[in-house]
């Protein structure tokens, strides 16, 4: 049974006369009147408010993108409106209007919406639930937006990838059937360079759209506005940057954080983590990375995603204490805040072969996800990679494949994966290690995708080829630190940054102080997670990182604003 069913009182729960005076307090003005039928908030309606019912009663209606409209629920008195979207004012996912006799409620803005689940431990857990477990629905149903293509085609892969790693709701409609899918193509006359298609809960269809343009129709990107002086931007929303985004949040500084592709980072794609203090069952990195992004929006802080940094401008080598950063975007903004967070992470390599561009998302992919577990399904495959997240894709992706070759270019797993991970590993009857093994070719077209692979043993030099669908690259790292290319923060001979050595320069001189543990070459910069050289590379190291870092933000932006008000 769905969610909705089994779980129906913690979905919409109902305040009692003492838990509504309690919410008055909080309310954004006084209770307002909606007479029969009225619309309350429409389906895609940014920055719409958050209503807890007083009288009456209010309809709660979820219309497809293809016009075709469901009642979810009737809130009586008590009720509470809007899921995790409305939290920080992104576009809502479902129609309220007033019922036959009309009702009165109390409004809730993204500001008064957080006042009320902090500071009222009671409402904020009832509110919180209720919103975690309506998203959590509406995923598990497919609501939300359509995806319309071919399965399997590249582009298709692509935004599914975007939009379940972003945990906003969807559905795939196969156009080569003879249902709705193919309807969708008569009905709008698409032809095959339209493909694939989004519709938008809004009724806006997209013809083979970027995940920017994908973001935008759905209500993921939030409105940035530049004017606005952040205390902190943390770039990179991994789980180092969550963790500084909670925590700074948490302590009353203004936290801005800007991520190119999905929250979690690598961990987001990982399908069970079993070593992470707290949970010894385990849980996937897409499910530990939604509950800190939805914790950081609870306590306000600003999640801006897909949004690239171009280019950090630091100032120069005078650089006058308290004066601001400058981050530039990818769509020419520019925004600015009096501290940055480096939390881009590192990224997986590729391997040196002159065709595997073409197969990039078309059977070579960097993480193993849902979507790609299904495309797999049945499938011969190979996995290139001996560290933890390596292993735990090979438990993820091995019960749903034919056969999983997991290839090492070193000696074994023993030098680079935790224990339990070869254990396990070692028991799969469908798993083959392949040590002193590299991947020499690969075949396939740019239409049909991967099909075939040359393997070379290291040491004797043989050679064999196979079939093969899907290729999954777990292989190195190398540091997201290109766009700091102009700020001239120091790295180390692979890339990784420089943080916690002595000051040198000017800047420093002008700074008054030695760097902090975590802080880089420039004042006032700071580096943490997989990104920072030195770093342990584990989820609970990089979540440690963004909590200490906080301290330092701290003390920072104390001395920072001292020293301005005495140069005043």
């Amino acid at each position: 049974m769905s969610l909705t069913h089994t779980r129906r009182e913690q979905l919409f729960p109902v305040l009692n006369a003492a838990q509504l005076d309690v919410a008055r307090r909080f309310a954004a003005s006084a209770p307002k009147r909606f007479e029969p039928n009225e619309v309350l908030y429409t389906v895609g309606e940014r920055q719409a408010p958050v209503f807890i019912v007083i009288s009456g009663d209010v309809l709660i209606r979820r219309r497809q993108a293809t016009g075709r409209e469901e009642l979810i629920a009737i809130l009586p008195a008590g009720g509470i409106t809007g899921e995790i979207s409305q939290l920080a004012g992104r576009s809502a996912l479902a129609e309220g209007r007033a019922g036959a006799n009309g009702c009165e409620v109390l409004a809730f803005d993204g500001a008064h919406l957080r006042a009320l689940i902090i500071g009222s431990a009671e409402l904020g857990e009832i509110v919180m639930r209720a919103f975690i477990l309506r998203r959590t629905a509406l995923i598990s149903e497919g609501a939300g937006s359509i995806l319309a293509g071919r399965p399997g085609e590249p582009a298709l892969v692509r935004l599914e990838g975007f939009l379940s790693r972003n945990g906003y709701p969807y559905s795939v409609m196969d156009v080569a059937d003879d249902g709705e899918g193919h309807a969708l193509v008569e009905r709008f006359g698409l032809q095959d360079e339209d493909l694939p298609i989004v519709l938008c809960p809004n009724g806006n269809l997209l013809r083979h759209p970027s995940d920017i343009e994908v973001a935008a129709c759905v209500g993921i990107t939030p409105e940035l506005d530049p004017e606005r002086v952040f205390d902190v931007a943390v770039v990179g929303a991994g789980p180092a940057g969550l963790a500084t985004a909670v925590y700074a949040a948490s302590e009353g500084l203004s936290v801005l954080v800007l991520d190119a592709r999905a929250f979690g980072g690598q961990a987001g794609a990982s399908a069970r983590i079993e070593n992470y203090l707290g949970f010894p069952t385990g849980i996937s990195g897409h499910a530990l990375a939604a509950r800190a992004f939805t914790q950081a929006q609870k306590f306000g802080a600003e999640i801006a995603i897909p949004v690239s940094v171009k280019a950090l401008e630091c100032g120069g080598d005078l650089r006058q204490p308290g004066e601001l950063f400058s981050l530039r975007l990818d769509n020419g903004m520019a925004m600015r805040a009096r501290s940055v967070v480096v939390a881009s992470g590192a990224r997986y390599r590729g391997i040196d072969i002159a065709n595997l561009a073409m197969f990039e998302g078309a059977g070579v992919s960097y993480w193993a996800s849902p979507v790609e577990a299904k495309l797999c399904e049945g499938e011969e495959i190979a996995l290139i990679g001996a560290g933890n997240s390596a292993g735990q894709a090979v438990v993820f992706l091995s019960p749903r494949v034919k056969h999983l070759h997991l290839v090492v270019r070193g000696d074994g797993l023993e030098a680079s994966m935790s224990r339990y991970l070869i254990e396990r590993i070692a028991a799969l009857p469908n798993v083959t290690l392949h040590a002193r093994t590299e991947v020499t070719a690969l075949r396939g077209d740019a239409i049909s995708g991967l099909a075939g692979a040359t393997f070379r043993h290291r040491d004797s030099g043989s050679e064999w080829s196979g079939p093969l669908r899907h290729l999954f690259l777990f292989v190195g790292a190398e540091p997201n630190a290109q766009w700091l290319q102009g700020c001239e923060i120091e790295v180390d001979a692979h890339g990784f940054i420089c943080t916690g050595q002595p000051g040198r320069g000017p800047q420093w001189s002008l700074a008054g102080r030695e760097p902090m543990p975590l802080e880089t070459s420039v004042p006032g910069v700071f580096a943490i997670g997989d990104v920072r050289a030195g770093s342990t590379k584990r989820v609970a190291a990089a979540v440690g990182e963004g909590a200490q870092v906080v301290a330092a933000l701290h003390q920072v932006l104390a001395l920072d604003r001292q020293r301005t008000e005495r140069n005043a």
